[in-house]
C-alpha cells in the first residue's frame, strides 16, 4: 500500500523511515553495540589560553569543538550547515505561537529548545571570530534523548535519522500553524525525502507500490563501485518473472525513483554483524563512486528504455565473457607450458624465414667460410666410442645421425671441429650468431612470408575487435549531482568521523575535522573515503542536484535574523573582551618579567661577586669554599667566562626554586636566557669536561674524608685504600693545576702514617708467635703493604724513602733471632717480597664504594676531619 506521507500521522513518516533502512546491517550492529561493547576513541579537545590562537582567520570556515567523543556530532552538523538551503531554513525558523500559550508536549519540550540551540550554533559559525565553537548546549539536548550511557560514542547513520526526525517534528508544528486548513509542507521532507515505485511480483501476483526514502541504504560488501551498489539495490530476486505472461511462482521486485529529493543521501552499509565473534565488523572494501552521478538508468520515467539497456547490457556482458575466452586462445598460444600471443609468434616465423645466413671465422684456418647449413653438434651425445672420434667428419661418423651417404674425397680430408659442450668452455666457429633456415628457396620465402603476413592482419584485427566490444556496454544519463560526504575511520566499536564538503565559491574541497577546517583536494578524499587506508572509508555520501542554486546560496550575517545577530554581536563583543583581556596580562606580565629581569641581573651579579669574594679569601683548612659552590672552583681554576656564565645560569634555573614565590621569577628569567645562548657560544664539549673534573674533584674528596675518619679510628685497614685512591686521584687533578685538587702533603704523610700503622700491626702480631696471629698479620703485610710499597718508592720522596726503609728494617731485625722453625721458614718466604726493589706497581682491586653525601652533609665532615687532625698544610693553596 501507498504510505501518505502528507498527513497528521507520524506512524507513516515513522514507517517511512524504518524502510530506508529495512536492507541495512547498521542497526543490529549499533543495537549489538550498545548491548555489549563501549566506544574506545576518546576525541577531547581543550582550549589554548591564549585567544589569539582561537581567532578565526579572515573568512574561513568556523570549526567544531569536540566536547567528548562528539566528532559523530560534529561531521553532520558541518555537512548539514554546508548545505545552505538547510541552513537558512534553520537559521529562519521560529516557533509556532501556540507554543507560548498551551502546555508543551513531550516532542515540544525537546525538539524546539534544541532548534533554538541549533540555530545559536549556526548564526555562530555564520558570524563568529573564534576559529571554532561549543556545541555543548545542542549536544546535551542530543544526549538525553538517545539514552546512550552504555555507549560512549554515536553513530553517525542512528544520528542523523534521529536528528532530522526532530526538525521535521519542529517544522511541522510550523507548517500547520502557518498553513491552517491547506495541507502543510513540511520543508524538511521536501528537501531531503524522495519517493521510489517498488514493482514486483510476490508468488505469481503482481503488485506496485509508491513509498518514500530519506537516506537510501547500500550494500557495501561484493561492490567495486557506487553504481553496482545502486543497481544491485534496486533489483531484488527472480526479476525475470516481471516480464513474463507466464503465472510464475517466483519473487522478485524492482525499484524506480519516482521523485529524487534536492538532497539525495546514500547510507553505505560498512557494518555488519560477525555471529562466530558476537559483535560488529567493519568493511574495508575500496568503494569507488563519482564526482558527478547521473541518475537517469534509475528513474521510473525511464524505466522502459533502461530495461532495454540492461538487457543489452546483460546480453553484450555475456558475449564479451565468450570474446574474452577466445582472445585469451589468441593471446596465449601453444600447446605446451610455455603460450605466447599468437601474433607475436606469427612475427617470430617470419623473421626466421626471412633470416639470411652470416659468415664466420674459421679458427684454424683464419679464412671466411660460409656456413649454409646448421652445425651437426648432436653426435657428441651419441655413443661414439672411437679415439679420435673428434676429428671424423660428419659423413664417416658411425653415429645414426649421420647418415650412410660417402662424402667427396676433400670432404673426407678436411678436419671438421665437433662442439662437445660438456668439455669445451667457448663458443664452437661454426655456431652461427643467430638461426636461419638451411635450405630456402626465393619463392618458397615470397610464399612464406605472404601467408605470414596475411595470417598476422587475421589475428590483430581479430583480437582489436574482441578488445573493442567492451567499449560498446554504454548507457547515456543526463541529470547530476555534486558532492558531500562524511568519512568514517576505525572499526566498528572506536572510531573517527570527519567530513569533506565541497566550496562551489570557491571551487576546491574543505575538510572538516572537529575544529580543523583546511582546504582539501579529491585526491586526498579518494585516499580517505574509497575504503583500506587507514581503516578510513565512505560512510554517507550525499549528492545535491545542481540544477537548484538555491542550495548553494550562502548567508551572511546581513541575511541573519535579528535576534541571531544580536546573540552573534553578544559573543563576539565576549571574545573580544577575553583578547583584551589578555593582551593586558600579557603586557602586565612583560612588565613583570622586565622587572624580574633587572632582579635576577641584579641577584646575578651579587651572587657573582659574593663568590669571586670567596674565591680570593685566604680560609683555614676546615673551610674549603670549592666544595660549597661548583663555582668558586671554577674561578680559582680559571674557567672561561661563558662557562661559568653558563654554570649561574643553571643553578639559577633549578626547578626547586619553584617552591618559593620570591625565587620563582628569577628562575623563569634563568631559563630564558639559557633558551637565548645559542650552541655557538658554548662549546658543550668543554662545558662537560668541566664539569666532570668537578664531579672527580668531590669524589676525591669523599674518598679523603672517608679515608681520614677511619684512619682517626684507627681502622687503619679498611682506612688504607681510601687514602691510597684519594691520593692517586688528587694527584691526577694537581696535574691540570694548583687548585685541582687538596694538600698533596698532606694525604701522603698520611698514606704513609697508614702504611707504618700496619706494618708496625703486622710486626706485633709476628712476634706473638701464635698462629692465627701470625697468618693475620702476614697476610696484612703481603695483600696491603707490600703492594703498595712501590707507590711510595715511583716519586722517589725523602719521607717515603725513610718510611718504606723503616718497614723493612723492622722485619730485617728477625734476621738471627732464635724463633722456631716454622716462623723462620715464614719469615725466609716474606722477607724476599718486602725487599724487593722493584718500583712496578701492581693493579689494585676496584676502588671502595662511596657514600653518597650531600653539599651540605660534605662541607660539615670535611670541615669536622681537618679540624680534628689540626695540622695546618706546608703547602695550601
Amino acid at each position: 500500500d501507498v504510505i501518505d506521507l502528507t498527513g497528521d500521522d507520524k506512524d507513516d513518516l515513522q514507517r517511512a523511515i524504518a524502510l530506508s533502512l529495512e536492507e541495512s546491517i547498521l542497526e543490529a550492529s549499533i543495537a549489538e553495540n550498545k548491548a555489549s561493547l563501549k566506544r574506545t576513541h576518546t576525541e577531547v579537545w581543550s582550549d589554548s589560553p591564549n585567544p589569539h590562537d582561537r581567532k578565526r582567520i579572515d573568512n574561513c570556515p568556523v570549526g567544531l569543538k569536540n566536547v567528548g567523543n562528539t566528532c559523530w556530532f560534529s561531521a553532520v552538523i558541518q555537512s548539514l550547515f554546508n548545505l545552505l538551503e538547510f541552513q537558512r531554513l534553520v537559521l529562519n525558523y521560529s516557533p509556532p505561537a501556540r507554543v507560548h500559550d498551551l502546555p508543551r508536549n513531550q516532542k515540544e519540550h525537546r525538539n524546539l529548545p534544541f532548534m533554538q540551540e541549533l540555530r545559536n550554533l549556526f548564526s555562530l559559525m555564520v558570524g563568529s571570530k573564534r576559529k571554532y565553537v561549543d556545541p555543548s548546549r545542542a549536544v546535551e539536548i542530543l544526549k538525553d534523548a538517545f539514552k546512550s550511557t552504555e555507549s560512549q560514542q554515536q553513530d553517525v547513520s542512528e544520528f542523523t535519522h534521529k536528528l532530522l526526525d526532530w526538525l521535521e517534528d519542529a517544522f511541522q508544528m510550523k507548517a500547520e500553524e502557518d498553513r491552517e486548513g491547506e495541507k502543510p509542507k513540511n520543508p524538511m521532507v521536501e528537501l531531503f525525502y524522495g519517493r521510489f515505485l517498488a514493482v514486483g511480483v510476490l508468488e505469481g501476483k503482481k503488485f506496485e507500490n509508491t513509498e518514500m526514502f530519506g537516506q537510501y541504504p547500500l550494500q557495501v560488501n561484493g561492490f567495486k563501485d557506487l553504481h553496482e551498489c545502486l543497481e544491485a539495490a534496486m533489483i531484488e530476486g527472480e526479476i525475470e518473472s516481471l516480464h513474463s505472461a507466464e503465472n510464475s511462482a517466483r519473487s522478485g521486485q524492482e525499484h524506480w525513483f519516482t521523485e529524487l529529493p534536492p538532497v539525495l543521501t546514500f547510507e553505505l552499509s560498512r557494518f555488519e554483524f560477525n555471529q562466530a565473534l558476537g559483535r560488529p565488523e567493519k568493511i574495508h572494501n575500496k568503494l569507488e563512486f563519482p564526482s558527478m552521478l547521473y541518475m537517469d538508468r534509475y528513474m521510473d520515467r525511464n524505466r522502459e528504455i533502461t530495461r532495454i539497456k540492461r538487457e543489452e547490457i546483460r546480453r553484450l556482458k555475456e558475449h564479451l565473457t565468450v570474446l574474452q575466452q577466445r582472445l585469451e586462445r589468441y593471446l596465449s598460444y601453444g600447446s605446451g607450458p610455455k603460450r605466447f600471443p599468437l601474433a607475436d609468434v606469427l612475427q617470430y616465423a617470419m623473421e626466421f624465414a626471412s633470416s639470411k645466413p652470416i659468415s664466420y671465422h674459421d679458427d684454424d684456418s683464419d679464412s671466411i667460410v660460409k656456413l649454409d647449413h646448421p652445425p651437426i653438434d648432436v653426435c657428441v651425445l651419441s655413443p661414439c666410442s672411437t679415439a679420435d672420434q673428434d676429428t671424423l667428419p660428419p659423413q664417416e661418423s658411425s653415429c645414426p645421425a649421420s647418415g650412410p651417404t660417402a662424402a667427396p674425397a676433400a670432404a673426407q680430408q678436411q678436419r671438421v671441429p665437433i662442439h662437445k659442450p660438456f668439455t669445451q668452455s667457448r663458443l664452437p666457429p661454426d655456431l652461427p650468431m643467430h638461426p636461419a633456415p638451411r635450405h630456402i628457396t626465393e619463392e618458397e620465402l615470397r610464399v612464406l612470408e605472404g601467408c605470414l603476413h596475411r595470417w598476422r592482419s587475421e589475428v590483430e584485427n581479430d583480437t582489436r575487435g574482441r578488445c573493442c566490444c567492451s567499449s560498446s556496454i554504454m548507457c547515456l544519463y543526463i541529470i547530476f549531482y555534486t558532492i558531500l560526504l562524511l568519512v568514517h575511520e576505525g572499526q566498528a566499536n572506536a572510531g573517527h568521523y570527519w567530513a569533506y564538503i565541497y566550496d562551489p565559491h570557491q571551487r576546491c574541497w574543505m575538510k572538516y575535522n572537529d575544529i580543523s577546517v583546511t582546504k582539501s583536494s579529491w585526491e586526498e578524499l579518494v585516499r580517505d573515503s574509497f575504503g583500506g587506508y587507514r581503516n578510513a572509508s565512505a560512510y554517507c555520501l550525499m549528492y545535491i542536484n545542481d540544477k537548484k542554486p538555491f542550495l548553494i546560496e550562502g548567508a551572511g550575517m546581513d541575511k541573519l535574523p535579528p535576534d541571531l545577530k544580536q546573540y552573534v554581536k553578544e559573543d563576539n563583543e565576549l571574545f573580544d573582551k577575553e583578547i583584551e583581556e589578555w593582551d593586558t596580562l600579557q603586557t602586565r606580565k612583560a612588565q613583570q618579567e622586565k622587572l624580574a629581569l633587572t632582579a635576577a641581573a641584579a641577584t646575578a651579579a651579587l651572587e657573582y661577586a659574593r663568590l669571586l669574594r670567596f674565591a680570593q679569601e685566604d680560609t683555614t683548612p676546615e673551610n674549603d669554599y670549592r666544595l660549597q659552590h661548583i663555582i668558586v672552583y671554577f674561578i680559582q681554576n680559571q674557567a672561561p667566562k661563558k662557562i661559568l656564565e653558563r654554570t649561574l645560569l643553571t643553578q639559577f634555573a633549578d626547578r626547586n626554586l619553584a617552591f618559593d614565590e620570591r625565587c620563582k621569577s628569577i628562575m623563569n628569567v634563568a631559563r630564558a636566557k639559557l633558551d637565548l645562548i645559542k650552541p655557538e657560544e658554548v662549546n658543550m664539549d668543554e662545558y662537560e669536561i668541566w664539569h666532570q673534573d668537578y664531579r672527580n674533584f668531590r669524589e676525591t674528596t669523599i674518598y679523603m674524608v672517608t679515608g681520614l675518619e677511619l684512619f682517626q679510628k684507627t681502622s687503619y685497614v679498611e682506612a688504607l685504600m681510601y687514602l691510597i685512591y684519594s691520593y692517586q686521584y688528587n694527584k691526577e687533578l694537581l696535574s691540570k693545576g694548583l687548585y685541582r685538587g687538596h694538600d698533596e702533603e698532606l694525604l701522603g704523610h698520611y698514606r704513609r702514617e697508614c702504611l707504618l700503622k700496619l706494618n708496625e700491626q703486622a710486626a706485633t702480631m709476628f712476634e706473638s708467635g701464635e698462629e692465627p696471629e701470625v697468618t693475620t698479620g702476614l697476610g696484612i703485610m703481603n695483600e696491603l703493604v707490600v703492594p703498595c710499597i712501590p707507590l711510595l718508592l715511583v716519586h722517589d720522596t725523602e719521607k717515603d724513602l725513610l718510611a718504606v726503609e723503616d718497614m723493612r728494617n723492622r722485619w730485617c731485625s728477625y734476621l738471627g733471632q732464635e724463633m722456631e722453625s716454622n716462623l723462620q721458614e715464614k719469615l725466609t718466604d716474606f722477607l724476599p717480597k718486602l725487599l724487593d726493589c722493584s718500583t712496578e706497581i701492581k693493579s689494585f682491586h676496584d676502588p671502595p664504594k662511596l657514600p653518597l653525601y650531600s653539599t651540605l652533609e660534605l662541607c660539615e665532615r670535611f670541615s669536622r676531619i681537618m679540624a680534628a687532625l689540626g695540622r695546618v698544610p706546608t703547602a695550601g693553596r
